[in-house]
């Protein structure tokens, strides 16, 4: 049988720190250190210059993913690119990605087919499963799957918005994943949705219900109020169904695999909220050195948090070949996921 393991892991950050105090003292934020860090447990995250857009991010991953990995970019099958902050509206980041990656150049050019994944904090996962079924069906052998956000551009600095703009940073994670016919890779992936809470987090800047789409002035220029141009969220009720939902996601998985938190080395929890995050452990007794975090210096950065805290983790040496992952998440629609891996 065909497996799909990673091969390579690679991540990257803009170099600009914004610290919690940076936060008030630079951007004008009514908030303090610790109030953020009280209810998230975030204490910087990174914000990208402007002039660099998604792909930016994306393409430095991908090259620390492949060269990990061994391969070059025309190795590549497939591009699977998960993002809720695309460069623009529409064509998705996967195009501008295959073009950054040089795969468009030259005589030997290689127009690999490029998927973009919207499922917001769940899309790696949702990626994960995608790119593993295709491997595992025999269409392809090498597929990049990245996660990338850019959320520095698009927080609202006021009081009004200040409980979602410190949450969130810039970055992205991506991983190779190769065809096997070794005993390893990823062993399973579970996903599900409930369209019921879509509008409890989401951020409605093109409501295409409406004629025009955007409000415009007599000039025809357009304006959108606030609340549809920033993202909303009902913080408490997306803490008690993400705390519901991932504790769900693991035990599909075990009850699949035949698992238990004991068989698991290291659990990459999405990291949105650092106190749901230890919430979810404590309730299913995982111990804290199972539990891997970064959200401390990087925040909320969505679809890339599990690969940027993987691509850290397999960096650092702790993962060690034949050792058990666990993954899941949770985020906007509302959709979660999980996955079980062999390192």
């Amino acid at each position: 049988m065909t497996n799909a393991y990673i091969a390579g892991t690679g991540f990257y950050v803009p170099p600009r720190v914004v610290t919690n105090d940076d936060l008030r003292t630079v951007y004008g934020l009514d908030t303090t250190h610790e109030w953020i860090v009280k209810r998230s447990g975030i204490e910087a995250r990174r914000y990208s210059d402007e002039g660099t857009a998604t792909s930016d991010l994306a393409l430095e991953a991908s090259k620390h993913a492949l060269e990990d990995a061994g391969l070059t970019p025309r190795d590549l099958d497939l591009i699977v690119y998960a993002s809720l902050s695309p460069d623009v509206g529409f064509p998705g980041g996967g195009v501008y990605l295959q073009q950054k990656l040089g795969l468009c150049d030259g005589a030997d050019a290689k127009f690999v087919p490029a998927l973009d994944v919207r499922n917001q904090c769940s899309g790696f996962l949702y990626g994960l499963g995608t790119a593993t079924s295709m491997i595992e069906a025999g269409v392809y052998k090498n597929i990049l799957l990245v996660g990338a956000e850019l959320h520095s551009a698009a927080l609202d600095w006021t009081t009004r918005g200040r409980s979602i703009a410190s949450l969130f940073g810039d970055g992205a994670g991506a991983v190779v994943l190769r065809a096997t016919d070794e005993d390893r890779g990823v062993r399973g992936w579970w996903l599900g949705a409930d369209g019921r809470f879509a509008d409890v987090l989401s951020q409605k800047i093109w409501d295409l219900k409406k004629r025009p789409f955007m409000p415009v002035n007599e000039h025809g220029v357009g304006q959108v109020e606030p609340l549809m141009m920033y993202a909303q969220m009902d913080g408490k009720l997306v803490f008690r169904h993400a705390v519901e939902r991932m504790i769900g996601a693991l035990f599909t998985a075990y009850s699949a695999k035949g698992l238990t938190h004991d068989d698991i080395d290291y659990f990459l929890f999405h990291q949105a909220n650092l106190r749901i995050n230890q919430y979810v452990a404590e309730q299913l007794g995982i111990p804290e050195h199972k539990l891997l975090s970064n959200i401390q210096s990087y925040g909320n950065t969505t679809a890339a948090t599990i690969p940027i805290l993987l691509a850290e983790t397999a960096r650092s040496g702790k993962l060690k070949r034949g050792m058990k992952i666990a993954m899941v998440a949770f985020g906007s629609g509302f959709t979660w996921g999980s996955a079980i891996l062999d390192w």
